[in-house]
């Protein structure tokens, strides 16, 4: 296209007339555009969103991204707790598939896993030794099971996160222990979620409470940001040390979900690709929530007794 010549000014600087292209670059006239307004300074929060970006590559959410997180974390806890109500010995990990999905669809969300880096369903559905990643298929569950489902729902554009360990039936020792550690991790790690705490001390709290509890931490599958996208930044270990890593501030969605096994923290993965077992055998347990930073702590935007 075509553009008017601006004037050279003794004093070097340009001239713009009323009727030249704005240099903002909006394509208007400059009278129609940016003659007579000045530009606001950015606000503190776009200040520190445009360095979280710059530097880490974190997403700080607004309050309308975080009201429809929250919107979309309400309709992950429903399905959990549809779960809850419906799981018993002599279902399939795909029956649980099938109720997570028609769930979802019901309420107008799309299942995030589904076609997920070629990801074959709508759930993941881990029992006993699985740690993560179970694909759904025809393993029957069994009494004294436990089954981790996790659930992620993408609702008008907005992601939320959060999965849960059930039991199936009657409990053993082992696998009411597990849970009871590996949920209290989960609890521990969000504790220390606040303004001035880092990264590091999220893990430090969790590889503190379960080891000290004769458990372990798997290293090799982290926490996420989420919002936006299924996985942002900044991944969140479940082990580290205190005042390590990204500081936290207010505006971060990330999750926080433990995985813990009764024995070693080894783990191999299957030849699907994706379900990772532990090495040893043992039970593993997992919970987890999407937490959001606020100005004096968390909140979790999956909430869940």
């Amino acid at each position: 296209m075509m553009v008017r010549k601006m004037k050279f000014q003794p004093n070097n600087k340009i001239k713009i007339g009323r009727n030249h292209s704005c240099p903002c670059g909006s394509g208007l006239k400059y009278k129609k555009c940016c003659l007579g307004k000045r530009k606001k300074p950015p606000s503190a929060f776009e200040s520190t969103k445009d360095f979280y970006y710059r530097q880490y590559k974190i997403r700080l959410k607004k309050k309308e991204d975080i009201e429809g997180i929250r919107k979309a974390g309400r309709l992950v806890t429903e399905t959990l707790d549809m779960v809850e109500s419906a799981i018993k010995p002599g279902m399939t990990t795909d029956d649980i598939n099938t109720l997570v999905h028609e769930f979802t669809i019901k309420n107008r969300a799309r299942p995030a896993p589904l076609r997920y880096r070629k990801f074959p369903k709508s759930t993941c559905v881990s029992v006993n030794e699985v740690i993560c990643h179970g694909i759904p298929g025809k393993r029957v569950l069994e009494d004294g099971d436990i089954a981790n489902v996790d659930v992620t729902s993408v609702l008008e554009g907005y992601f939320a996160d959060a999965n849960r360990t059930f039991f199936v039936g009657t409990p053993g020792e082992d696998a009411k222990k597990i849970v009871g550690i590996s949920k209290e991790s989960m609890k521990m790690g969000m504790k220390m979620v606040r303004p001035g705490n880092t990264i590091g001390d999220i893990g430090w709290a969790i590889q503190n409470y379960a080891e000290g509890k004769g458990a372990s931490v798997v290293r090799e599958f982290v926490g996420h940001g989420v919002g936006f996208q299924f996985h942002e930044a900044p991944q969140v270990p479940h082990y580290g040390q205190r005042g390590d890593g990204i500081p936290l501030i207010p505006g971060m969605v990330f999750t926080i979900e433990p995985m813990i096994n009764l024995g070693k923290k080894e783990l191999r993965v299957l030849k699907d690709k994706w379900t990772a077992i532990t090495k040893d055998g043992s039970l593993s347990a997992q919970f987890e929530q999407t937490v959001l930073v606020t100005e004096d702590g968390f909140e979790s935007l999956t909430p869940y007794d």
